[in-house]
């Protein structure tokens, strides 16, 4: 399975960002192998408002079903939940220890944004 988990970097070993949508990366990685893809970000992180939208469209493009974040805001997870993309919040610490969590169960998935809209 294909998921994405924004990033600081562009590598598995990269800290998870917080932010979703003003991620400086995307980073879409397949499960089974940890093959990845860093997508570079900097479109959406510097738009002056859409940046969750956009980011959301760019890893739905990519196959992404599930998304791994420290906060996603309102418009981002409502494009998200049309996407069909699961939402994990508030997950933290290395890329590869965020997708291995993953891997092990121990994610929880959001039924909500956990963040405010961004003016």
């Amino acid at each position: 399975m294909k998921i994405a988990v924004s990033s600081t970097g562009k590598d598995l070993d990269s800290p998870v960002e917080p932010r979703f949508g003003r991620a400086p990366y995307l980073i879409i990685v397949d499960t089974d192998t940890l093959e990845f893809e860093a997508l570079d970000n900097s479109a959406s992180m510097n738009a002056f408002k859409g940046a969750g939208i956009q980011a959301a469209a760019m890893i739905s493009r990519k196959g992404a079903r599930v998304l791994l974040t420290g906060y996603c805001g309102p418009k981002a997870f409502e494009a998200l939940e049309a996407a069909k993309i699961k939402v994990a919040n508030n997950v933290t610490g290395k890329v590869k220890e965020a997708v291995t969590a993953f891997n092990g169960g121990l994610i929880s998935f959001s039924d909500r944004p956990n963040a405010e809209a961004h003016w």
